[in-house]
């Protein structure tokens, strides 16, 4: 099926579609470990160089994960893409492929705790220098990057602060001293970010949210040039086991069929939840990249100008002991950690998603012990009010 001229919405639901021979409608799951070859001299030849739709061992390839791959390449409009079993593994993937002892990477400083793991505890292990940045000042960018780099990483829009970074800006900049650009996209989603456009090399999408979207199954995803995919990160992740499961991809490639409805269902009701909520006497702040009081409320609107995302964060007043009643008293919103999902979701990250880093650190990043991180999912929007209402009513 061609797919020039498709809006990303048509080719969410058809681009990479695999039939089999009995024509089904919706796409098959080939759930074996395996793949059979007619004889020896076959085999050795696979092995040598696999065709565009021949397969060796489900850790390196598989007809459903592939579907999901070239699905999701068309959506972001990338070369390639390589599915991974978790967002983690795509960021670790990313990274680790392309690093090695005494190279420099230099990231936003403003991360989920997993993605400060990797660059403050693990990548140093292993003699690679890491250098963090506020990720919206672009004087330290510069200042960072002016003895070079291997890698540059960051968010897009940082989780739970919501900051902005500027792609194309930062982009610029790290090309300049020889960096690829890694982007992790989850927050702008691939309906409202083309991270690749405004300049980065690589894009990195944990699908266990807003892909998946209903709370189902872990995945990841990694997006850029057919170089660096196939020479680069494949031969690492093939070898290091980070690959789909074929039942995960089939669950991922029927969330893409609603992504783009459901995303902007949620966005426009984070919006309107969020415009309520500012000035309320219970909360010191609302966060969220659409209202104009976000400090870079006109990079976002200019970055993802057909929405700014289905999350929001609140800084309610009274600190922790205010977020915690806040939280229990909702009916509703689900304490969780996950975001991206059709169950609207509340999380407190600095005792959860952000609990390793130190109290020090999460000053410095904007956590404070009131934020609270509000996912809105597919919920009616005036039951969702209320139910905050009924939240920060508990806060007094």
């Amino acid at each position: 099926m061609t797919e020039r001229g498709q809006s990303r919405r048509t080719r969410a639901i058809h681009a990479g579609i695999r039939r089999s021979g009995y024509g089904e409608v919706a796409e098959a799951i080939f759930l074996t470990q395996g793949f059979v070859y007619d004889s020896a001299e076959k085999a050795e030849a696979r092995f040598i160089e696999a065709g565009p739709d021949e397969f060796i061992y489900a850790r390196y390839g598989n007809p459903t994960v592939r579907m999901f791959e070239e699905r999701m390449a068309a959506l972001e409009g990338a070369e390639d893409a390589f599915a991974t079993a978790s967002g983690m593994a795509a960021v670790n993937g990313a990274l680790m492929c392309q690093l090695a002892a005494g190279d420099r990477v230099v990231a936003s400083r403003a991360l989920f705790g997993s993605c400060l793991y990797i660059l403050e505890d693990i990548l140093p292990r292993f003699g690679v220098e890491v250098v963090l940045v506020d990720g919206t000042d672009l004087e330290a960018w510069r200042t960072a990057l002016a003895p070079g780099a291997r890698a540059v990483f960051l968010e897009s829009v940082a989780n739970p602060t919501l900051d902005i970074i500027d792609i194309a800006a930062v982009s610029a900049l790290a090309h300049d001293a020889g960096a690829c650009v890694i982007v992790d996209n989850v927050f702008a989603t691939p309906v409202f970010s083309r991270a690749l456009d405004h300049g980065a090399d690589v894009v990195v999408y944990s699908t266990t949210k807003h892909v998946d979207g209903q709370g189902r199954c872990l995945g990841g995803v990694v997006l850029g040039s057919r170089d660096f995919i196939r020479k680069r990160l494949e031969p690492y992740l093939k070898h290091t086991g980070g690959a789909m499961s074929p039942f995960n991809a089939w669950v991922m490639l029927k969330g893409l069929e609603t992504l783009d409805l459901r995303v902007r269902a949620q966005a426009q009701a984070a919006l309107e939840l969020a415009r309520g909520l500012e000035g309320h006497p219970a909360l010191a702040r609302v966060i969220y990249p659409g209202l104009p009081s976000h400090p870079q409320h006109a990079l976002a609107v200019r970055q993802m100008p057909e929405g700014q995302g289905t999350v929001f964060s609140i800084d309610v007043k009274g600190g922790k002991e205010g977020a915690f009643r806040f939280i229990n008293a909702l009916e509703i919103f689900t304490i969780s950690n996950n975001l991206g999902d059709a169950k609207s979701i509340v999380t407190h990250p600095a005792t959860t998603t952000h609990q390793r880093l130190s109290e020090e650190t999460r000053a410095a990043l904007g956590i404070t012990p009131g934020l609270v991180r509000i996912s809105v999912g597919l919920e009616d929007p005036a039951d969702l009010a209320a139910d905050l209402a009924r939240g920060l009513a508990a806060v007094g």
